[in-house]
């Protein structure tokens, strides 16, 4: 998931000089190992829920996963206090496919930009053709020098509306990223104070709704899998209309994205009737964005995403329905509950069933499947 970021954190090579040059991989690996030890001293720094403090070791490897969004953590989610479950959050936000993916084009609009400026400060406008014959000098012709100036103004249009474009894109990239987790966090946040079933299991484990709301919306689009329980949505599995709320933030953060993002620009460019919107959905290959497909590509996603999550749901059903893990459920119940966890398999890793009471068929299907 890392690869882009990676890729395109090449243009920070550019500012420094050439002794001091990193490869890809370095500037990676310091942005992740900084992220992961101010992740680990703020866990160490802050008291945990328990009176007995998880060793350093632990502490780290929570940190590491959480910002790579990897989801393997040794310790119980519920040791961790409010404060510490904040830290976690903001670990998962930043680590984030989509978020490492604006940074990437933060870069380029500033290398662009100096890219640009270097050009215009080191190429000054020639009117004469000088010959070094004494002091000869020929005069451009006129009709030559206006073809160049004509095709000069083209090229510095084309930097320019590409320029503005990738400006716009890295705000849309931004503006994506806060409507989804704003709605995410009140329609969670709602639920979970109207439906009492809900709302009492928090409860009784000392856990703020408006934490386990943000907690979870973020760990679920960055495709984490954390949940601030120990027995992650295990205790939810009677409550469809939270995990319906949770579900499309699968897809929003991760396969999906791309699909999501070019319909978000399609919108833009109804409202605004912007140039910028109409640059990017016809040159989305030269913005050199990975997320950012063509129209083809996107239905592609859309119809292999769906498809294999069809054939999941429908294997597992066939599988499971009438098996130990569906007791206690009624119809509705079972359908949501299967959906949400075949749709977790190939996505985020949250788990709405004990994955080791799952047949042994299911688990070599989920394997396929990631």
């Amino acid at each position: 998931m890392k690869n882009n970021f990676a890729r395109n954190s090449q243009h920070l090579c550019t500012f420094f000089p050439n002794k001091f040059q990193f490869n890809n991989f370095f500037i990676q690996l310091f942005y992740f190992i900084i992220l992961s030890l101010f992740g680990y001293l703020g866990l160490k720094f802050s008291n945990p829920r328990s009176s007995i403090k998880p060793n350093d070791f632990d502490l780290f490897y929570t940190s590491v996963s959480a910002s790579t969004v990897s989801s393997m953590t040794s310790i119980e989610m519920e040791t961790f206090s409010n404060s510490q479950l904040i830290l976690l959050t903001f670990l998962m936000l930043v680590g984030g496919e989509v978020f490492t993916s604006m940074l990437q084009l933060f870069l380029d609009r500033f290398s662009n930009f100096t890219q640009n400026h270097s050009v215009k400060n080191d190429s000054p406008p020639i009117d004469i053709i000088q010959i070094e014959l004494g002091l000869v000098s020929l005069p451009q012709p006129e009709n030559h020098s206006q073809s160049d100036n004509n095709n000069n103004n083209n090229i510095n249009n084309k930097d320019k509306i590409k320029y503005n474009s990738l400006r716009y894109l890295s705000y849309v990239v931004l503006g994506y990223l806060m409507i989804v987790h704003f709605f995410g966090f009140r329609f969670l946040t709602l639920y979970l104070n109207y439906i009492s079933s809900a709302k009492h299991v928090l409860k009784n484990k000392g856990i703020k709704i408006e934490t386990f709301s943000l907690f979870t919306i973020v760990s679920t689009f960055a495709s984490c899998g954390y949940v601030p329980t120990n027995e992650n949505m295990i205790v939810f599995k009677k409550n469809s209309g939270l995990l319906l709320l949770i579900l499309p933030h699968i897809f929003l953060g991760n396969t999906l994205y791309p699909s999501c993002l070019r319909l978000f620009i399609i919108v833009l460019k109804s409202v605004t009737k912007r140039e910028e919107f109409s640059y990017l959905l016809k040159n989305s290959k030269e913005m050199g964005y990975d997320h950012l497909l063509s129209p083809l590509h996107c239905w592609n996603l859309v119809v292999t995403v769906f498809g294999l999550n069809v054939i999941q749901f429908v294997l597992f059903c066939s599988l499971e329905w009438s098996s130990k893990i569906m007791e206690g459920l009624n119809l509705y119940q079972k359908v949501v509950a299967s959906l949400f966890q075949v749709t977790n398999a190939r996505h985020s890793g949250e788990s709405v069933f004990d994955i080791s009471t799952i047949s042994s068929a299911m688990l070599v299907l989920f394997i396929v499947m990631m």
